[in-house]
């Protein structure tokens, strides 16, 4: 089941106001602590990309960290709107007419996470155990639609509840899918020792320049099959996968597991009907270089724009809301 915010007998901490760290490649940090639930909750969030920078529950950090005076590797904690993951070659077209995307992943020739992962957020609501950044999509060239985007990130008894926030504010329809990059760990549990669990039914190929081929296959009896587990040390993955398994509700989750049976989940609602994993061994953490494992909600997968598969169309005045988050859960309540 999805997780909902506190209700208001929870009693967060009395820190009122975001605190703000040293000046970084990632502007302004956010910092909300609070105590739900007979819990202990942490989290820093960044200005630029409104990324998810640091998490933890009960002193267990849930995301991997790196170094503070660096830009996030691997795109660490980004909010990827108005697409995930990619648009091949960056071209698309709308109502007959070529649409020309700016390059952002000059390897592959593809335009990478959508228009707002260098731009920095304005803080518009604060709580003590919550925080809302928005930003917003003016026309350009690629994409000529005008958009008011925000992310809200609420502290709950077991980790975080994320909801995103998108108004079309132009004249006319506009395309949109939304996506995060969180890299999850389990305290000091070393990521390859975790076993990733990703209940979905079937797997995106994809072609030499990660673009969805076409094919969608069964994950049955293949090794793109993680509904029971597989170690993260014996993957190498940039995989998406679709027809997630779902709850009554229509939420989804995903999880990586410790040996002792603890869990660091993903859980994503009903619009989040994609899910990307995707790990490195050259994680540049603040300790070192690390094994790292990023598990991403997506709305739509990569190359929506052309495919339309996950896309929705947002009309003028239109608002669509979107939520996922980050639990806990120790080895005695694990699933």
């Amino acid at each position: 089941m999805l997780n909902q915010a506190p209700s208001l007998n929870q009693e967060p901490s009395l820190n009122r106001e975001p605190r703000h760290r040293a000046p970084s490649p990632m502007g302004e940090h956010f910092e909300l602590t609070a105590s739900i639930g007979g819990r202990h909750q942490r989290v820093v969030l960044t200005e630029v990309a409104a990324s998810l920078r640091e998490l933890d529950v009960d002193g267990v950090a849930l995301i991997q960290d790196y170094p503070a005076d660096a830009q996030p590797p691997w795109c660490a904690g980004w909010v990827l709107v108005p697409w995930p993951n990619r648009v091949a070659g960056g071209r698309w077209s709308y109502d007959g007419v070529a649409q020309q995307l700016d390059i952002t992943e000059p390897a592959n020739g593809n335009a990478l996470h959508g228009l707002l992962t260098h731009t920095p957020y304005g803080v518009s609501a604060h709580t003590a155990d919550s925080i809302t950044l928005d930003s917003g999509v003016l026309p350009q060239p690629g994409y000529p639609f005008e958009l008011s985007t925000s992310v809200r990130y609420q502290l709950v008894e077991d980790g975080l509840f994320v909801t995103h926030r998108l108004e079309n504010t132009g004249p006319r329809s506009a395309p949109v899918a939304l996506g995060a990059h969180p890299f999850l760990k389990l305290g000091s549990v070393p990521t390859e020792e975790l076993t990733l669990y990703i209940n979905a039914d079937t797997h995106i190929e994809v072609d030499e320049r990660l673009n969805p081929s076409g094919i969608t296959t069964d994950v049955d009896g293949t090794g793109n099959d993680f509904r029971t587990g597989q170690l993260v040390g014996a993957v190498d993955l940039d995989d998406a996968w679709g027809d997630v398994r779902r709850e009554d509700d229509g939420s989804s989750l995903h999880y990586l597991e410790a040996p002792d049976g603890s869990q660091v989940q993903l859980f994503m609602d009903a619009s989040f009907g994609y899910v990307q994993a995707f790990t490195t061994k050259e994680f540049a953490s603040a300790g070192g270089m690390v094994t790292a494992v990023a598990v991403e909600p997506m709305t739509a997968p990569a190359d929506a724009f052309n495919s339309g598969k996950g896309l929705r169309w947002l009309e003028p005045g239109e608002v669509w809301e979107a939520s996922w988050g980050i639990r806990h859960l120790t080895g005695s309540s694990s699933i």
